[in-house]
């Protein structure tokens, strides 16, 4: 592992930080951060770090302070403020104690907080505390989880590392591994480090630079270590190709997602939707072509620091005979509801053990291995379930390099119960539920205009995944830059065109891949022609009708299917418009087909509603623009418009206004409100119109 330790970084750091935060804080922030992006070393809020500094009190009397990382907090963007500081001489006086529950020794860290704004500190700060250096690095390296959770691996570090490094067993982090820590430094004060069995590493230094350097010094030894110990081959079958994977698991992920969706107890909202994030790689498919694939990945956790987000286990679903989308559904239906009981039987077996209000988690797999397919991991948003990947693929590499050694062996199932039912750990990923459109996939055509625009912005700030479609340009990647820099990992850009089904078919495939399914789509997309009837050519005629008539029936064809699939609802909001219901002169081609469009949705909500489907129908009135983007219909049907009354645009704007009962001007936002509203579900509505138009008599539905 290469030590990235730069001077000129460091300086720019504490010159950043130093006024407000002190010059031991703000290098401490440097280093925590390069600790933090190195993944073999801390993956998403593992690790913690820490520092001893002197602090002034209200009577300006200098007093000992230890920041140690809050719980939770990710090292690799951590701010200084995310140390948590604590006054360090009450801390030093635990360590006279036998015994400490985790609720006291909770307690006391709130008590002594220098800041009590500050987040909880990190559940290992008295081993921080206890142990008598400037700076302390804790983190959990891969080779190490790799030589710990090998069958002999302690005997092996033992003879490599000699006295430089001191090896204590696995014990349930809190109070108790603190003092474990402590004495085993005691013990051996020259030692570089502590291991801890399936756990980690704690390094100390008088400077930052001292521990860090002995983190990546110790680390880059257990990799040596492993290559001299490995003998072993790992024998594998051919793995099928990752296109070919990507294929098969376009067909398998809504059918998972689906399955992986728990009852919520809602009517209006009867599924607690999740989000998918696969691994397919040629190193994630030769992975699951080894012959003892299966027992390795089913195998207990590398450390149950990460455990929480994982679950103790993965489920293993083998769908390689499985042809049909019924077969594959039996399929994963029967290894879903076995892995939801051997779950069962595993919460019965402890009962009685959890902590007091602490509730138990869902059956269902967090971390799912198909064999020819891929790596599959859920949560209920995409982070969470990037989270959970990234802890899969490392503790599949592990187990892999573990392979090579020998044999693996874990910890016990009573040592996992007591992490993954941990109030502590509990607080890191947050059990309130969440928003519910930030478990949500939504598709929206014609993204790169005024409404589309408005649209999606509104979708991401409510926390959806957003899949952008329209036809390919310079519209669709500015729109994708523009709302990537605000919501990155959130919204993916997929070029389209409604008039050709397999394109659409894309696009829904886009979203597959990227978040397993979808659950809203908003059809948008649409063309405007000026010219009275007896002008109007046949194929500019046609040209509407394929773009706003067989258009969303193209989408909603393709919607219809893959909800069928997913078997958890879905809600379609078509962008229909007022001309519907009071058309306009020499403007028929529009009209019309627009008016196609919106029967055809009519239709969609009698026939989809009996799998729980709702299809709704948003006309506004005239949208000019929003922000900068220009509606592309005002900006085909303005100009004429603006001839016929004699207004440039801002007058043309002000005459919309003054026709409707409201006096308002309709925005894209406003269209935006009316489709989160039926997103929602606020009410039991399908089939139904919302008019956004600011009142007009002459276009109210009926």
């Amino acid at each position: 592992m290469k030590n990235r330790w730069s001077t000129r970084e460091a300086e720019a750091l504490i010159k950043k930080y130093a006024r407000q935060f002190g010059k031991d804080l703000a290098v401490r922030t440097y280093s925590s951060r390069l600790l933090g992006a190195e993944r073999e070393l801390v993956l998403h809020g593992g690790g913690n770090t820490s520092v001893k500094t002197k602090v002034k009190d209200v009577f300006g009397e200098r007093k000992s302070a230890l920041f140690v990382k809050a719980s939770g907090a990710d090292l690799m963007a951590i701010e200084p403020d995310g140390h948590a500081g604590l006054n360090l001489e009450p801390l030093l006086r635990l360590n006279q104690l036998e015994l400490m529950s985790d609720s006291a020794m909770v307690n006391e860290f709130r008590s002594h907080l220098l800041d009590y704004r500050s987040a909880t500190p990190s559940l290992e700060t008295l081993m921080h505390a206890f142990i008598p250096y400037k700076y302390i690095d804790h983190t959990h390296p891969e080779p190490f989880l790799a030589l710990t959770n090998l069958k002999g691996g302690r005997k092996r570090v033992i003879e490599y590392f000699g006295e430089k490094l001191t090896v204590v067993p696995y014990i349930t982090p809190g109070f108790g591994l603190a003092r474990t820590v402590f004495q085993a430094f005691e013990r051996n004060p020259g030692a570089e480090g502590v291991l801890i069995l399936h756990h980690g590493l704690v390094t100390w230094g008088g400077a930052a630079e001292e521990s860090y350097r002995k983190t990546i010094g110790l680390v880059s030894a257990a990799e040596r270590l492993i290559r001299r110990l490995s003998v072993k081959t790992a024998v594998s079958r051919r793995a099928v190709s990752v296109s070919g994977a990507e294929a098969r698991y376009r067909q398998v992920a809504p059918v998972l997602r689906g399955i992986l969706a728990g009852p919520s107890g809602n009517l209006d909202r009867p599924f607690d939707s999740i989000v998918l994030r696969p691994l397919i790689t040629r190193e994630v498919l030769e992975f699951m072509s080894l012959r003892n694939a299966r027992r390795l990945a089913l195998s207990p956790p590398l450390t149950t620091d990460y455990m929480v987000r994982t679950k103790a286990w993965p489920m293993w679903a083998d769908l390689r005979s499985a042809g049909s989308t019924e077969e594959i559904e039996e399929r994963l239906l029967d290894q879903t509801e076995a892995y939801a009981r051997e779950y069962l039987q595993y919460l019965a077996r402890h009962a009685g053990k959890i902590e007091h209000g602490l509730a138990t988690f869902d059956s269902r797999p967090r971390v799912v291995f198909m064999p020819e397919i891929g790596l599959v991991c859920s949560g209920r948003n995409s982070r969470e379930a990037d989270i959970a990947r990234d802890i899969a693929l490392q503790s599949m590499r592990a187990k892999v390099r573990i392979a090579r050694m020998g044999t693996y062996q874990g910890l016990g199932e009573a040592d996992l119960y007591a992490m993954e039912y941990r109030g502590f750990q509990h607080a890191k990923v947050g059990t309130a539920d969440v928003p519910y459109l930030s478990r949500r996939v939504a598709l929206i055509t014609g993204a790169a205009g005024a409404i589309g625009y408005g649209v999606c912005r509104r979708l991401l700030g409510e926390g959806c995944h957003v899949v952008a479609t329209d036809l390919p340009g310079d519209g669709l990647a500015r729109l994708h830059a523009e709302l990537s820099e605000t919501y990155p990992g959130k919204v993916i850009a997929v070029p389209v065109d409604v008039t050709r089904r397999r394109s659409v078919q894309m696009g829904f495939d886009a979203a597959v891949s990227e978040w397993g399914g979808v659950d809203l789509v908003i059809v948008n997309a649409g063309l405007a022609h000026v010219a009275p009837l007896s002008d109007l050519r046949t194929e500019d005629f046609q040209r509407l009708e394929r773009v706003n008539a067989e258009g969303a029936l193209n989408l909603l064809a393709i919607a219809g299917r893959h909800f069928r699939m997913q078997k958890t609802g879905g809600d379609i909001v078509l962008i229909s418009t007022k001309n519907v219901f009071a058309p306009g002169a020499s403007f028929g081609a529009y009209s019309a087909t627009k008016a196609a469009a919106h029967q055809l949705a009519r239709i969609a909500s009698l026939e989809l509603a009996e799998i729980g489907v709702r299809v709704n129908m948003v006309a506004p009135d005239a949208v000019f623009s929003e922000g900068p983007r220009k509606s592309g219909l005002w900006q085909e049907v303005g100009p004429a418009r603006m001839r016929a009354r004699g207004l440039d645009e801002k007058g043309l704007e002000e005459y919309y206004c003054s026709r409707n009962l409201l006096k308002s001007r309709v925005t894209a936002g406003h269209v935006a409100a009316a489709v989160i509203f039926l997103a929602n579900r606020e009410t039991p509505t399908t089939g139904a119109t919302i008019p956004v138009d600011g009142g007009l008599p002459d276009a109210t539905p009926r």
